[in-house]
């Protein structure tokens, strides 16, 4: 699975323009909403990563230490400094 924002979010895209291709009279007549549903879940989770790695810069911005934002991820200092560092 595609993990950066852009990865996500192209890879929503695609699914959706594959589903939209599709043709009832040609291909199997099942109901593709299982599928569109995945689309539109990693849609969201692009959307909802380009959110948290704002509120990290915005963290940052506002003073807060590498060790306040892990602790509320949930991950250590290291960690997210590591994941957003280049980011933030």
């Amino acid at each position: 699975m595609p993990r950066a924002r852009e990865e996500l979010e192209q890879a929503a895209a695609e699914a959706e323009a594959w589903l939209d291709s599709l043709d009832p009279a040609t291909a199997p007549a099942e109901d593709p909403a299982d599928l569109r549903r995945l689309g539109v879940a990693l849609r969201t989770v692009a959307e909802q990563r380009g959110e948290l790695e704002d509120a990290v810069a915005a963290a940052r911005a506002h003073g807060r230490s590498w060790a306040e934002i892990g602790l509320v991820l949930g991950v250590s200092s290291h960690a997210v400094r590591e994941r957003f560092g280049g980011t933030a």
